[in-house]
Order: C-alpha cells, then sequence, then structure tokens
C-alpha cells in the first residue's frame, strides 16, 4: 500500500517538474472524486542542441535566438553553450561573440557563470552563446572559420515556450560552398534521414551531441537500393556527456551509395542529430531528420525556380508503402506526369528523380496511400536543386507535421525570404507574426486564407515595423484544416543562388495537462 501511495506522488512530482502545474483537485462530490478536464499549459523548460557548423576556414556562422512574444511564466533566460569536442579539446573559443556585447556569461543576462545547470552538468568558463533574456525580441551572435563548436542549449520560465535557435552558415567559396541552415532540435533518441549519400562527390556527417552528462550510445544503420547496408563501425558509437560526435558516413561502407537513408537511434541516453551533407558541385547544406514515421507524408516549400527535385523514400514499417504522389501547387493539387505512384519498400531506399516537378511555380509534395492499400510507415525527404551548370546550389526538405497550435522560424532578413504555406486537405486560416528585429522595431501581424490543395509562397512576408537586423517568423493556425509550413533563405553571391529551406514544425511550446484527482480506492487493499 505504501508503495502505491509513493507511485502516485512521484507522477504528480513528475508533471510538476516538467510543467511546474501539475496539482491534485480536491473531490467534487462525484463518485471517486472525477478529476478535471485536461488543460494546455505552456512548458517551464526546454532544450535545444545547434551541431557543430563546419569544417572550412572561410565559414561564417550566425545564431539567432528567439521565444515568440507573448510567451507566459516566470521570468527566465535561455543560453547556448559549446559543448566538447569528440576529441576531448574544451570548449572552443570559435563559440561566438554576441554582437550587443552581452555574453559575459553573468546570471543577470542568462548566462549560469561556469555554475552547474539544471542537468548537472557544467559549461566550464565558456561564455553563453546568443543569451535570451525576454520574448519576443531575438538575440543575435556570430562566428567565424572551423573552430565553431556544438552548442548545448537550455532555455526556463517565460522563454522556454517556443523557444527557437538558427544556425545559418555561409561558404562563400571552395570546399562545401553554400548556405548551410538548420533550425537547431531538440534531443531526442530516434532520427530518419533520408537523401544522404555515401558517393564519391558527396561528403555526409552525421553529427551527433549528448546533452547530458553521462555518456551516450547511438547506433547508424544504413540502407540503400539493396536494403540494409553492412557497416562496420556503425554500432555502439559513443558520444560522451557534453559532447559532439562527427560521423563522416563514407566511412562506414566498404562501396559508395548514392541515395542512403539513416537511421540514428540511441541505444542509451538521448542526442540531438543531424547530417551536413556537403556536394563537390552542387554546394552543401544540413539535412534535418524527417518528421516520426507515418502513412503520409507533407513535404512543403518547393521553390517555384528548382530546376531539379529528387525525392529519396524508405520503408520503415514490416510492409512495403504504395503511395500516391500529389503535388500541391498555387491553383490546387495535381498528379506529376510519369510520377503517379511510389512503393517505398520495407528496409530499402528508393530514390526518384522527379525533374523541374512545379514547373515555374511554388509547390509541396503531398504522399498518401494509393487507392486500396493499407497504410504503412515510411520516411522520406527531397533534395532541391536550383541554377545550372557550375552555379548550382542545394537544399534539403524533409518531411513536417503541421503547426498545430505555433511554429517559429528565426533569421528571417529584409530581402530573401520567402514563406510557403500548405494547406493539403481543408482551406486554412492562418497568423503570420513577424517579430521585432535584433536591432529593434515593433512586431507585426498578417492573416492569409491558404485553399484546399494549394501552396500559397509569400515571397514578402510581414516584416518587422522599423525593424533592424534579422527576425522570426510565427505562423499560427486560426481556423480550418491543418497547415504545413517553410522558409526559404536565398543569400546569392557570385551568381550561385545560395538557399537553405527550414520547415516549420510545432514549436510544442505547450503539453496537455491532466489533472488528477484522489481516488481512495488507492488505500484499501
Amino acid at each position: 500500500m505504501n508503495r502505491t501511495i509513493l507511485s502516485l506522488a512521484g507522477a504528480a512530482t513528475a508533471l510538476a517538474v516538467i510543467t511546474g502545474v501539475a496539482a491534485l483537485a480536491a473531490p467534487d462530490g462525484s463518485p471517486g472524486g472525477a478529476p478535471a478536464a485536461a488543460e494546455r499549459l505552456p512548458v517551464e523548460r526546454s532544450a535545444l542542441l545547434c551541431p557543430e557548423p563546419s569544417l572550412s576556414a572561410l565559414a561564417e556562422t550566425a545564431y539567432t535566438s528567439v521565444t515568440p512574444e507573448g510567451a507566459k511564466g516566470t521570468k527566465g533566460g535561455a543560453e547556448l553553450l559549446p559543448a566538447e569536442r569528440a576529441d576531448g579539446s574544451g570548449p572552443g573559443s570559435g563559440g561566438g561573440d554576441d554582437n550587443d556585447g552581452n555574453g559575459d556569461g553573468d546570471e543577470d543576462n542568462g548566462g549560469n557563470g561556469g555554475k552547474d545547470d539544471k542537468d548537472g552538468a557544467r559549461g566550464g568558463d565558456a561564455k553563453p552563446v546568443a543569451p535570451l533574456k525576454e520574448p519576443g525580441k531575438p538575440v543575435l551572435a556570430e562566428a567565424s572559420g572551423a573552430d565553431a563548436p556544438a552548442l548545448i542549449g537550455t532555455a526556463d520560465g517565460s522563454v522556454a515556450p517556443g523557444w527557437t535557435v538558427q544556425q545559418t552558415t555561409v561558404i562563400g567559396s571552395g570546399n562545401g560552398r553554400g548556405v548551410l541552415g538548420t533550425s537547431c532540435s531538440p534531443p531526442d533518441t530516434d532520427f530518419w534521414f533520408p537523401a544522404a549519400s555515401t558517393a564519391e562527390d558527396r561528403s555526409d556527417y552525421v553529427q551527433l551531441t549528448n546533452p547530458d552528462a553521462s555518456a551516450a550510445v547511438v547506433d547508424l544503420e544504413l540502407y540503400g537500393s539493396d536494403g540494409r547496408i553492412t557497416t562496420k563501425t556503425g554500432e555502439d558509437i559513443t558520444v560522451p556527456g557534453r559532447s559532439s560526435v562527427p560521423v563522416l558516413l563514407s566511412t562506414l561502407t566498404e562501396e559508395p551509395v548514392t541515395n542512403v537513408a539513416v537511421h540514428a537511434v540511441a541505444r542509451s541516453g538521448r542526442v540531438g542529430a543531424s547530417v551536413r551533407a556537403m556536394d563537390d558541385k552542387l554546394g552543401s547544406d544540413w539535412l534535418p531528420s524527417a518528421a516520426a514515421p507515418s502513412g503520409t507524408a507533407v513535404l512543403p516549400g518547393i521553390p517555384a525556380d528548382a530546376t531539379s527535385v529528387r525525392l529519396v523514400a524508405v520503408g520503415t514499417g514490416e510492409r512495403d508503402a504504395d503511395l500516391e504522389v500529389r503535388l500541391a501547387g498555387k491553383t490546387g493539387t495535381i498528379t506529376p506526369a510519369g510520377h503517379e505512384t511510389l512503393t517505398a519498400k520495407s528496409g530499402i531506399t528508393t530514390a526518384v528523380d522527379l525533374g523541374d516537378v512545379t514547373k515555374g511555380e511554388p509547390g509541396s509534395l503531398v504522399l498518401s496511400p494509393a487507392e486500396g492499400s493499407e497504410p504503412a510507415p515510411f520516411a522520406v525527404a527531397l533534395r532541391v536543386t536550383r541554377g545550372k551548370g557550375d552555379k548550382q546550389e542545394t537544399a534539403f526538405i524533409p518531411a513536417t507535421g503541421p503547426v498545430e497550435e505555433r511554429g517559429t522560424v528565426a533569421d528571417n532578413r529584409a530581402k530573401g525570404t520567402t514563406l510557403a504555406l500548405t494547406a493539403p486537405g481543408k482551406t486554412a486560416k492562418v497568423k503570420v507574426t513577424a517579430s521585432a528585429g535584433s536591432g529593434g522595431g515593433e512586431s507585426v501581424s498578417k492573416s492569409y486564407t491558404v485553399k484546399a490543395g494549394t501552396t500559397l509562397e509569400v515571397p514578402e512576408p510581414p516584416a518587422p515595423r522599423d525593424g533592424k537586423g534579422t527576425y522570426a517568423l510565427t505562423v499560427e493556425p486560426v481556423s480550418g484544416g491543418p497547415v504545413h509550413a517553410a522558409r526559404m533563405l536565398e543569400l546569392p553571391e557570385d551568381g550561385v543562388p545560395m538557399f537553405t529551406v527550414q520547415t516549420i514544425p510545432d514549436d510544442r511550446g505547450s503539453v496537455t495537462v491532466p489533472e488528477a484527482g484522489e481516488d481512495l480506492s488507492l488505500l484499501m487493499d
């Protein structure tokens, strides 16, 4: 009986730690003291991991940290601290300098001053990168060269709900040329990366970052067109506590494989995982993990001027996934000629070159079970190419879930920012809010209607009034069906249409918390 009571108390305590709001309800007179309905409440703590930006000495990296305006909760702060490197070196000197001069690491500006953080790990004497003190005002930090380390971030209080960090790296020339953009992601235990490669003209690294004090153990499973690829060193990869480990995919395979799906599984602990993909001719970018495998997928934000689109899928369940392929364009949904269906075979990577599938208009791919087939889980991503000849550049679009309550993408610029909104089912109305700029200004909101089965391209999304610097865009559904979103950031250089695309999933800034009720029957044998 005592163990039962302690178990109930432990569960309530765990909820309180996560949200700070769980409480036991008093009996309301109904039989058994029925609990009140669950409610959604803002999270009080969140974590993000940013991968090591680049191996190039020419890399220029910008970090933008922001929490959407209107977040509620106790006063808090957010910071990013350098992770140890795989070679055992301490937090690097390239962690970035705040452009506002506030990165001195004391407790007043959101830093921890080298003290133990709430996970029990130590930040050492490293200065926090882009410390954030309040919602609605982005903070920008910059780093140069190949010394910038991976970053481990935590946020609490009012800046935790919806906290977003964008990492954007520009390499103007040479090996790895391109714009490498990624939204820093929360730690997890399971990741799928379709569209990776171990081909001779590709140098793809899986970057694994461990936010916790104890070591994590990760397995990397590779799948090609013939099924599971045998690897000698892909299992039992140890990622020390508060450290980051890069793994060059080509070292795991005996023969080059053009289209590879990578499945990263944390056997113990949790990690952040991203793939840095570099092509000798087509530039480089980050390949984020695809949405959790399911029977349907939406890949939003294919640019109107895409010259080549490659779809890469892998069946992740016991059965093959027979899929219908549709393109949600500017005026409606069509079936791409010659690519009406696709079979994502179980454990096998399938690649399909769709060419210039959008035909000069923006679009999004929608994959769903073919007529008469049973849903089966699969993971999928796109490699998108813009430009021609030696002036080409690529980016990746993984499948992403809908924005359920709110989604945010940071590091938007006055020029070169394009927002894509897709409503694969019913017509939807959304509100898009531009935050204040990193250098000042006031937030601005605008509403859009996305017709059923279409993709709405917004080449000039809202920008802050009198804003300076970079800013965040927050997408909030107002009514109608599900909406999927993505942002393209263009930073052309020397005639190369360098760009990156970030999908905008729900920010998971709130959680459903059931209110526990007293049940006196627990006290009886």
